[in-house]
């Protein structure tokens, strides 16, 4: 048994683990952001109320990056893990192994083993949701690339100027990521917003304008056909470098199902590959991801 972990910045959400998708919860509490101390607490109490046996692995889903060379995590939602070797303190502390990945990561481990994902040996999960993440697994094992980032295809100088949908040139909006041009500015919900707003001039949120296009709305599906060729572009020439056999998208973009199945077409027409099947999916897993996640990743990676 382990006990798995989905760390966010106001609440941790616990469980236990017999495999990686047999799961019983344990319960949730606040997350303590400013003091360490507290922190460890919080997880040991969480471990104790599961009843996990002594000794047995801690496996984590958080919201940041973890340097899989040095584990280092950057959290910057949650000041007192960042920059720590979080895995290694708590492991010291609590006297438990400890594994720790970062939710997208989680997010496409939850995918390969117990969603859209499963009998596929490469899979991509991409996150189109407050912006755009991904993480790669490859025979139910997840990729770690250096510094944490593999699967990061939402930054990067990406992003068309020209465009056929409509005929005109558009801004490339800054990234938080200190760049200008990521598919992160555009891909996601609040992309997709911004979108519409360049276009038509109004503030819409993301879901009245799927809703919109969905009921005929000419302006909405302006928005929509600018977004999908903006973000199929860069997913294409994604899948030609990784050789997904499968790309789960979770997020609350990925929620609607005719936009996903809008995104599968226009990728499937750019990549070298040519199959006859979806490829670009609706995540299945739209509960507990993380907790599966963080489940998957300590059994993949030898838990017992």
């Amino acid at each position: 048994m382990i006990t798995c972990f989905d760390i966010g910045g106001t609440t941790i959400k616990a469980a236990t683990a017999t495999g990686p998708t047999a799961l019983k919860p344990v319960g949730r509490m606040p997350t303590p952001r400013d003091d360490f101390q507290s922190f460890v607490e919080t997880i040991s109490a969480l471990v104790d109320q599961g009843g996990a046996p002594a000794g047995s692995a801690i496996s984590i889903s958080v919201t940041g990056v973890v340097d899989p060379d040095s584990g280092v995590t950057t959290v910057a939602n949650i000041p007192c893990i960042d920059g720590r070797h979080l895995g290694a303190e708590l492991g010291e502390k609590l006297g438990r192994p400890v594994f720790v990945a970062n939710d997208a990561d989680c997010f496409a481990l939850a995918e390969a083993h117990a969603g859209a994902g499963r009998g596929h040996r490469v899979v991509f999960g991409a996150i189109l949701g407050t912006g755009v993440g991904g993480g790669i697994v490859a025979d139910g094992k997840l990729f770690r690339g250096g510094g944490g980032l593999s699967g990061e295809w939402g930054h990067g100088t990406a992003v068309a100027t020209k465009v056929s949908v409509p005929p005109h040139e558009i801004e490339h909006f800054r990234c938080g990521c200190g760049q200008a041009g990521c598919v992160d500015t555009i891909g996601g919900a609040r992309g997709i917003e911004k979108l519409h707003k360049l276009l038509h001039g109004t503030d819409l949120p993301s879901t009245e304008i799927i809703a919109a296009w969905q009921a005929g709305d000419a302006g909405a599906a302006q928005t929509v056909d600018l977004h999908v060729e903006l973000v199929s572009v860069p997913l294409a020439l994604t899948v030609n470098i990784v050789g997904p056999d499968i790309i789960p998208v979770g997020g609350g973009l990925g929620n609607a199902r005719a936009l996903v199945a809008r995104l599968d077409e226009a990728v499937r027409a750019c990549i070298l590959r040519r199959i006859d099947r979806p490829l670009v999916v609706p995540a299945q897993l739209t509960v507990d991801a993380g907790l599966i996640g963080a489940a998957s990743l300590a059994f993949s990676e030898g838990a017992a």
